[in-house]
């Protein structure tokens, strides 16, 4: 048997359509599972190079998953989709606040809960939460994204020491400066860019698909007594 296979599992891949969130669809199918692409707009593209289905959440409402779970066997859920909005502390605004805390926290606890319930019955899963190296750090001019992003590997720790004897392995990855539409400024900007490439060992940005593989290595039999760990992917940034 491959310790790395996911073969007959099924994963739901939240914020699948682009980016981080596509590259870990993608790595899912690759290792063998069936993946379940979700987002608020099309994964179209994703499902072009994954196959497996299509599911509409919106996690602006943090409870959208609520009924996902017990009409479907799913073995692997990734907690990835996930906002930021940027704006000195001074000036930061409780829409602001409130939009970022129920997409990136709120509910990534309420739809880990509603896989739980189902995934206790029939004898365990695996959960990856999307943390950050704002989970650790605190950034500029994003309050809630920071806070959103330690409350994440906050959650992750609880529900690890919760469910780690029952069967559901919860851990999470921290990505670090990832080559995605989101950081597409940061590489334009040659001071910018420069430097947070002196800041990485590893000398370069990461690619997605570095995520990617990490989740399915989270997700497979070989992390089976990994339980609460916050994997930081991000070519040595935290070690520096």
């Amino acid at each position: 048997m491959n310790p790395f296979s996911l073969a007959g599992q099924t994963a739901l891949v939240t914020g699948a359509n682009t980016g981080i969130g596509q590259a870990i669809a993608v790595s899912m199918a690759r290792a063998g599972a069936h993946v379940i692409a979700a987002g608020r707009s099309s994964c179209a593209e994703t499902l072009a190079l994954t196959g497996g289905e299509e599911l509409t959440l919106d996690f602006a409402d943090p409870m959208a998953a609520r009924e996902v779970f017990a009409s479907r066997s799913i073995d692997i859920l990734v907690n990835n989709a996930g906002i930021i909005r940027r704006a000195d502390a001074v000036d930061f605004t409780e829409e602001d606040w409130d939009a970022v805390m129920d997409v990136n926290l709120k509910a990534v606890f309420f739809t880990a809960q509603a896989f739980a319930k189902v995934a206790l019955t029939r004898g365990g899963g695996k959960i990856v939460n999307i943390a950050s190296l704002l989970s650790f750090q605190g950034g500029i001019r994003v309050p809630s994204y920071t806070a959103s992003k330690h409350g994440v590997a906050g959650i992750t720790k609880l529900l690890a020491n919760e469910w780690a004897a029952k069967g559901i392995n919860v851990n999470a990855i921290a990505p670090g400066y990832i080559e995605t539409n989101n950081t597409e400024a940061l590489r334009a900007d040659p001071d910018r860019s420069r430097s947070i490439l002196e800041r990485i060992p590893a000398g370069r940005w990461g690619q997605a698909k570095d995520i990617g593989e990490a989740a399915v290595f989270l997700s497979s039999p070989a992390a089976a007594y990994i339980h609460g760990a916050v994997l930081n992917v991000d070519g040595g940034w935290l070690a520096r």
